[in-house]
């Protein structure tokens, strides 16, 4: 198969600004000249303003494969991605049977070998993403386990995450957590704040999150190791990540792209949808997080993807669960909201160049001769998210009929 990309603006993360057309073949970058006859048998793919970067890589994607297909399976999961311009997820390990030996390891790689994304597992923490005995964390790494984290659930037990950052330096492993203290944060719905007050809903304090951003800093510092903390959200949790930086701790961090959009306001019709952990904040934490972002606090966006059943949201707002889907919006999100502060050249290093540094990959080179890893989309096209876009076995989202600028055209990898 060939494939044209006529006058495609290159941005792969070097200095210089290329606009050329790219022809593919075969799953390889045959040529790469600033014009190229169409060959009889290609697609030509074009577009007002066609961009084309590596790969984007989405970390903390929940695939609820194995053990609870019934909300997302690595199939649908891998549609969805890139439906959203990704061409490889990271998997967190919450599934049934949780990623914690190198037999689930193996299991995701070998049932995703075939599909059109990548499947980085991240193994478990604990046996069972359970927070108390550490699991087998070196099998993993040799079966293929990018990181280790208990996902969706903080590990809450110091000794527990202090272990697994003394044992990973044996190989540099990367131990994710996400800061969230589930003590201090009982029985919350949403931010804790005037908003919260005003609806009635028992707030999730700014608190609960720092506390555990503090607590793994101050673990890292006294064993060493490499850190990533997974969805900051607050503005001392920028501020706190900000100074370990500056101090040299081999720490990094992530943020939701739903919590640089947009605020707690967004509560007031009790739309469960918008009913995600870590919640969304205020004004002026939105504010705080999109100046880490932009001065490299915080080193990549996530989509934090997390499907559910129309049983465990469809609900009063109360007993819904946490969390929406983000592989298929991410983008859209970004561009639309976040336009006028990033550029474009930014988000690619937000979505696919700093992910994969964080992980230790290979990033895709965009050159004559090399596998065709490459995200193409038009920043400017204007369009409306309908149901029948998504590609995710699961619904929950709030975005379905609104209107975004940006949209992936399409994926490339390999085949």
């Amino acid at each position: 198969m060939q494939v044209l990309l006529k006058s495609a603006r290159i941005m792969d993360g070097s200095a210089e600004n290329r606009t050329q057309d790219i022809l593919l073949h075969n799953g390889r970058i045959e040529a790469i000249e600033d014009h190229i006859s169409t060959p009889k048998a290609a697609t030509v793919w074009e577009s007002p303003n066609l961009c084309v970067s590596p790969g984007w890589l989405d970390v903390g994607v929940y695939a609820a494969d194995p053990g609870y297909e019934h909300r997302e399976d690595l199939t649908t999961a891998a549609a969805a991605a890139a439906a959203g311009g990704y061409t490889a997820m990271a998997c967190f390990p919450n599934t049934d049977p949780a990623l914690h030996t190198k037999s689930e390891i193996l299991y995701v790689k070998n049932k995703a070998k075939d599909l059109p994304v990548h499947c980085y597992p991240i193994g478990a923490v604990s046996q069972g993403c359970e927070g108390k005995d550490m699991a087998e964390l070196f099998d993993m790494h040799a079966a293929g386990a990018v990181a280790f984290s208990d996902g969706k659930r903080a590990v809450q037990d110091a000794g527990l995450l202090l272990r697994a950052l003394q044992y990973t330096k044996a190989f540099n492993g990367l131990i994710i957590n996400v800061p969230h203290h589930k003590t201090i944060a009982a029985g919350g719905q949403m931010h804790e704040g005037l908003m919260s007050t005003s609806l009635g809903l028992k707030g999730l304090p700014a608190l609960a999150e720092e506390l555990m951003v503090q607590r793994d800093l101050s673990l890292l510092e006294y064993s060493g190791g490499r850190l990533h903390i997974h969805l900051i959200s607050t503005a001392k949790s920028v501020a706190l990540v900000r100074a370990a930086k500056q101090a040299g701790l081999p720490v990094t961090c992530s943020v939701a792209v739903a919590n640089l959009c947009f605020t707690d306001e967004k509560m007031a019709d009790f739309d469960s949808n918008w009913k995600i952990v870590p919640p969304l904040r205020s004004e002026s934490d939105v504010k705080a997080l999109l100046e880490g972002l932009m001065d490299g606090t915080i080193d990549f966006i996530c989509s934090n993807h997390t499907p559910w059943h129309e049983e465990a949201k469809n609900l009063e707002f109360t007993y819904a669960d946490f969390g929406m889907i983000g592989l298929e919006t991410t983008f859209a999100l970004c561009q639309t909201f976040l336009g006028k502060s990033l550029s474009i050249r930014e988000l690619v290093e937000k979505l696919s160049l700093a992910p994969r540094r964080v992980l230790g990959l290979e990033i895709p080179q965009i050159a004559v001769g090399q596998r065709a890893e490459i995200t193409v989309f038009d920043p400017d096209v204007e369009w409306v998210l309908e149901e029948k876009d998504l590609r995710s076995k699961s619904r929950n989202t709030p975005f379905i009929g609104q209107t975004f600028k940006g949209r992936v055209l399409g994926v490339f990898s390999g085949g």
